[in-house]
């Protein structure tokens, strides 16, 4: 198989495609043919030598792929089981390793593409689903009704945030660097585009919720934000940080906490067990699969460069132009 490894802790132009022996998938795994890997900023952490893969994880980056299932290990369930049958058109959750043409997958980190979404595109969607399932759901507790503020809503979790929450009935504010791309947010179903480079942030997410503020906040930025995410929250609001962008350390006025009862909550997906993962995926394959079926939430593709291109890819992603998912094609 071809895989796509970084000869060495550095930027892009470390990244080398060549010929790696074909994996084997053990019990309880699924072998995938791979057609299309997401490219997220964990990966580019990777390749820069700051963020490891888990213990027993492939060395080299991607988080999520879609493909078609080549063979199944020993104790899989087969179609007559309810479980998966060669050719099944999928996508799958991974701890790492899906720059490559062939995977090997714990089964049920695994989901059928249902009929209508594309199969590449569907790379974009099993990380970037199930961080904002478990985020905005198990660790946010939205309810609809709710306001919610993404912060980042053009990036690859949350343009799906933006949807799954709208789907869900909040009320979304979400930014974006740029009126367009504040625009685009709205397109996928924000009430309120919010455009952080005019600087008028905490401003605007007080006119829009007429001077309240949100319940949820599902942040990407980190320190960075960290007191004009707490300063955006109404009372009993929830702030959830998911990335570190703008910084790892900050400090919080623990009266202005307590004052107004709030919670901070950080979260990662790509080190939980695996049994967690399976819970997750399950989760999203009950609730949020139907909602792409019917088109309530759907695959916000940016760009498809071929597996060979992946510092390309790191590039592109690393530009902060980017609107949705970047993919690698097999």
């Amino acid at each position: 198989m071809r895989a796509v490894e970084a000869a060495r802790p550095g930027g892009p132009d470390v990244l080398v495609c060549h010929e790696m022996p074909d994996p084997v998938p053990g019990p309880g795994e699924v072998l995938l043919d791979v057609v299309a890997a997401g490219v997220n900023r964990a990966d580019l952490l990777q390749r820069a030598g700051s963020y490891p893969p888990p213990p027993g994880a492939p060395a080299w980056p991607g988080l999520e792929v879609a493909g078609v299932v080549a063979s199944l290990g020993e104790g899989v369930a087969g179609p007559q089981d309810g479980g998966w049958a060669v050719g099944d058109r999928v996508a799958a959750l991974l701890a790492g390793g899906g720059y490559a043409s062939r995977v090997t997958v714990p089964a049920g980190h695994v989901l059928p593409v249902p009929d209508g979404t594309d199969l590449v595109d569907a790379a974009g969607l099993p990380e970037a689903v199930c961080t904002a399932w478990s985020n905005l759901v198990d660790v946010g507790r939205l309810r609809a009704g709710e306001d919610v503020l993404v912060q980042g809503g053009s990036g690859g979790v949350g343009s799906v945030a933006v949807q799954l929450a709208a789907a869900l009935g909040a009320r979304v504010l979400a930014t974006a660097g740029g009126p367009e791309r504040a625009a685009r947010c709205e397109e996928l179903g924000a009430a309120v585009g919010i455009d952080h480079r005019a600087g008028l942030f905490t401003r605007a997410v007080s006119d829009a919720t007429a001077g309240r503020g949100v319940d949820l906040v599902l942040d990407v930025l980190g320190a960075g934000a960290l007191a004009d995410n707490l300063g955006v929250l109404a009372t009993d609001g929830r702030l959830v940080v998911i990335g570190l962008q703008r910084g790892r350390r900050a400090e919080i006025d623990l009266g202005h906490l307590l004052a107004k009862r709030l919670t901070v909550a950080g979260t990662t997906l790509r080190s939980r067990p695996s049994a967690e993962k399976t819970a997750l995926v399950a989760a999203v394959r009950e609730h949020v699969w139907p909602m792409l079926a019917d088109g309530r939430v759907r695959p916000v593709v940016h760009a498809r460069l071929p597996l060979e291109r992946a510092a390309d890819a790191h590039r592109l992603l690393d530009s902060g132009e980017v609107f949705g998912k970047v993919l690698l094609t097999t």
